[in-house]
């Protein structure tokens, strides 16, 4: 295990070197504007995520780089790296962090580990229903003063895209309640509070990295996982697990964040570009969402995978203490909260 965590430093080490020295973009653009005109530079900035090409989150931040680039007139290009190029999600926060790195798309869950504020998006149950999490994302108060309270650690957020249910999935086994988790080993984010609410749902939680998920699987290290439909055939799992059971327990967005660095660097149209590319990007990801998710579910079928719609009830009330011992952790934590819940229509 020592060894393994050697390696993984090294690993990113080597990987920020690569970049600074292959990709240093903006380290060029210092103060950012030209001389002669007066005018902003040019920058192109990298923008790294996890999920294959084929994904739809992936067809979503190309759009955001068209877009930003027509709302800039050429003067703003952003070179997207799926597939984990750069690194998995907690190296590419690393780097977004550090300023090596301009911008990533990364789980909320991911993002709980250097900000806890985001753990409210991963309690279990906090989302009622897909039209109450898409409302909070779009219009809460709460949810921008998490997205930009993490300035001053070097990143904050911009964006949002759905990233869907999260309901369980395993080789073989529906899990109806609690009780049929009992003993099984569940693949979650390493998040905190994914963690404790496997653990409530009466599974046994493994915490490990996306990319580890299939062959885990495969090889029974891992008896289920929990994740969006569209991982059953973008990332394969279907083809290791066939009971996918809708317990719909988490709504965790994906969230675009860039580097303070780099955007202190931009000027206001340069950042008025991409924010309107990310605003427009979210809004038409929605319904790219929904066409991959209804894909992913006839593939599926395809695959042998069966899908079972339970009633929740019983999940929900295993989940309950998880929001009184938020909301007790402190004021702010019962704001969110409150906040959350008063966009149930």
């Amino acid at each position: 295990m020592k060894m393994k965590k050697i390696f993984s430093i090294a690993a990113t080490g080597l990987l920020s070197l690569s970049l600074l020295a292959a990709c240093g973009n903006t380290d060029k653009n210092s103060g950012n504007t030209d001389t002669e005109t007066g005018s902003a530079k040019a920058v192109t900035l990298r923008l790294a995520h996890n999920q294959p090409e084929d994904h739809p989150v992936n067809t979503s931040l190309l759009e955001l780089a068209k877009l930003t680039d027509e709302n800039s007139e050429g003067n703003v290009k952003i070179h997207v790296f799926p597939n984990g190029q750069l690194g998995q999600e907690r190296d590419v926060i690393e780097l977004v962090k550090s300023g090596t790195l301009d911008m990533a798309k990364v789980s909320a869950g991911a993002l709980e580990a250097f900000d806890s504020s985001y753990s409210i998006f991963s309690l279990p149950y906090v989302f009622q229903s897909k039209e109450h999490y898409h409302n909070v994302m779009d219009n809460s108060e709460a949810v921008q003063e998490i997205f930009q309270g993490t300035k001053d650690q070097g990143f904050f957020a911009i964006g949002w895209y759905d990233a869907g249910q999260r309901s369980i999935y395993t080789a073989d086994k529906e899990v109806a309640s609690p009780a049929d988790m009992a003993g099984m080993k569940i693949r979650v984010q390493e998040s905190p509070t994914s963690i404790s609410m496997i653990e409530a749902m009466g599974g046994a939680p493994t915490p490990m990295s996306f990319g580890e998920v299939y062959t885990s699987l495969q090889s029974g290290v891992i008896d289920g996982a929990e994740n969006n439909e569209t991982a059953l055939t973008n990332n394969k799992h279907g083809e290791v697990a066939k009971a996918y059971t809708y317990t719909e327990h988490q709504y965790v967005p994906d969230v675009l964040i860039v580097s303070t660095k780099m955007w202190d660097k931009l000027s206001a149209d340069q950042q008025k570009a991409i924010q309107d590319a990310a605003k427009a990007s979210s809004e038409s990801h929605k319904e790219v969402w929904n066409k991959a998710v209804d894909k992913s579910i006839k593939e599926s079928e395809e695959m042998g995978v069966k899908f079972y719609t339970i009633d929740k009830q019983a999940f929900i009330d295993a989940a309950n203490p998880l929001h009184e011992k938020y909301k007790a952790q402190s004021e702010t934590n019962a704001k969110y909260f409150e906040d959350f819940q008063n966009y149930i229509k």
